[in-house]
């Protein structure tokens, strides 16, 4: 049956309606009857409560090892760093000595400062005499 026009006036409409206000006449009486959830019981609730504690507690306890092999890892690379200057001052400072400890130049520095070998001879008079002088 093919029904053209308003569906507000088709009569299958008009029956649903009425079994729908029926139903829901029915379920107005059977709403004091409400089903109520149990609760937890306070040991699981605890046990859940100790649980969750424990996780935190070795999440915490792993973040401050991580933190703290980071800031020994920080102090490795400082130390490290710190050697690497001294190392490389050590071997200037080696550079220099090898420079300096030239015999020449050593010898060129006293002659500008003036210093140097003497000219005046000294000559020892040696008779069998046990007082012996020296002359210049």
């Amino acid at each position: 049956m093919a029904y053209y026009g308003n569906l507000a006036l088709r009569p299958e409409r008009v029956q649903e309606e009425k079994v729908q206000q029926k139903r829901a006449q029915s379920t107005a009486t059977h709403q004091a009857k409400v089903a109520r959830r149990r609760s937890i019981p306070i040991g699981e609730k605890l046990l859940y409560l100790f649980t969750i504690g424990l996780v935190v507690f070795i999440a915490g306890f792993i973040i401050f090892r991580y933190a703290q092999i980071y800031q020994i890892n920080g102090q490795i690379q400082q130390t490290n760093k710190t050697y690497e200057q001294a190392t490389e001052q050590t071997k200037e400072l080696q550079r220099e000595v090898e420079r300096l400890s030239n015999p020449s130049l050593i010898l060129e520095k006293a002659q500008a400062l003036g210093y140097g070998p003497k000219k005046d001879k000294i000559v020892i008079n040696s008779s069998k005499d046990e007082n012996a002088v020296a002359k210049r």
